[in-house]
């Protein structure tokens, strides 16, 4: 007499007990969500003046005071991202603001950046006070005052 009731049950107990078993399968990890770092808004951090600058573009020592030969120095330090910014400095001297000069230079900034701007003067800087405006795109961010003396 044969069993196949007994054959059938042998063969789903050893299904089941090899299933038990096998290592189960682990999930996979979670795929780490970075979220991007929020953009800083482009900003005029500081305007620095000196007669000399570093390889690094900033001053090597913050004056107001200069000589009547000296190059004058501007140092513009900014941070923030921008896909364009045009800094402008308009150097002036006196009290009616008579233009000494006028230049703008355009940046594309990803973070912190030092921009310089100078002006020179082969026969001497007139003695008197100077004022030195900064604009970023027309805006006026920084206005800084010094004066040339002998």
């Amino acid at each position: 007499m044969r069993h196949y009731g007994s054959a059938a049950a042998f063969a789903v107990l050893a299904v089941l007990f090899t299933g038990a078993c096998s290592k189960k399968e682990e999930p996979p990890p979670p795929v780490p969500t970075t979220l991007a770092p929020t953009p800083v808004p482009f900003r005029v951090t500081s305007v620095d003046l000196g007669n000399a600058i570093g390889d690094d573009k900033r001053v090597t020592a913050a004056a107001t005071t200069f000589g009547t030969h000296d190059t004058l120095y501007a140092a513009i330090s900014t941070e923030g991202a921008a896909a364009k910014v045009t800094l402008k400095a308009k150097w002036t001297f006196g009290a009616k603001g008579t233009l000494v000069n006028e230049e703008t230079r355009d940046i594309a900034p990803t973070g912190p950046t030092v921009t310089e701007f100078h002006i020179t003067k082969a026969s001497g800087w007139p003695v008197g006070k100077y004022t030195l405006e900064v604009s970023a795109d027309g805006t006026p961010v920084a206005t800084k005052e010094f004066e040339v003396k002998k």
